[in-house]
């Protein structure tokens, strides 16, 4: 019973960690791409390349780059409840 919930343990954290890792190259891409189409609509001049990763470290410690931890949380809480639904309800 130990060695198949260690098993599950830790299939599912390499699983989320392949999702998570997935999931912040997007988001960080995507925001990329919004930082140059900023610099290009606005005509800004000087170093392109500097604003964007001084935009990109900004990004870095927002909110939205910590709710991309919730690919750990939540599937977490999800099967501990149907783990307690199952056993104690």
């Amino acid at each position: 019973m130990f060695f198949g919930l260690l098993r599950l343990l830790v299939i599912g954290f390499v699983f989320l960690t392949i999702i998570y890792i997935i999931l912040s190259l997007w988001s960080r891409s995507v925001r990329r791409k919004k930082l140059e189409a900023e610099w290009e609509g606005e005509a800004m001049t000087g170093d392109r390349d500097q604003w964007v990763r001084n935009g990109l470290e900004e990004y870095d410690g927002s909110v939205r780059r910590k709710l991309i931890l919730g690919v750990y949380i939540i599937p977490v809480i999800v099967v501990s409840v149907i783990v307690y639904l199952t056993n104690f309800a």
